[in-house]
This record gives C-alpha cells, sequence and structure tokens, in this order.
C-alpha cells in the first residue's frame, strides 16, 4: 500500500470504513478518519481503536486493503 493510496481512502468523500491487513496477520478496522494518522513521510500510521488503544504500522508491511460496502441507509423499500 501506497502513501496516497491511505491518503484517498482516509480523505474520500463519503468516507467508507476499511480494514488493513497486515503481513503478520492481524487486521486493523479503521471505522471513521479520525481513527487513523500518518507521519508527514507518509511511511508511518497510527491506528486507533475506541478503548484510546493504537497501533503504529509500517506502511509497507500492509498487504491488502478492504473497503467496505456502501451504506443503503439512503434508499427507501
Amino acid at each position: 500500500m501506497t502513501a496516497e493510496q491511505l491518503r484517498g481512502m482516509r480523505e474520500a468523500n463519503p468516507f467508507r470504513p476499511f480494514t488493513l491487513h497486515l503481513a503478520d496477520g492481524r487486521a486493523l478496522t479503521v471505522p471513521h478518519r479520525d481513527f487513523v494518522s500518518q507521519s508527514p513521510g507518509g511511511r508511518t500510521i497510527i491506528v486507533y481503536r475506541s478503548d484510546e488503544a493504537f497501533s503504529v504500522v509500517d506502511l509497507y508491511l500492509v498487504t491488502e486493503q478492504e473497503v467496505q460496502a456502501p451504506s443503503d441507509s439512503g434508499s427507501s423499500a
């Protein structure tokens, strides 16, 4: 994953939650753009959890980004 790809996902409008899969098998979910930050150089990211815990990750260790399907809340039945 590149720094530009992460910025694009974080700044998407509307934002869609996504999961980052890491080389060690972990998966980090980003439910809102405020839950991820990126170093100025772009290589290091911090992914926060709702309980205030966080993971510091080398962006080069992200093997896949999984974007959730858009919400269907605006459609009527």
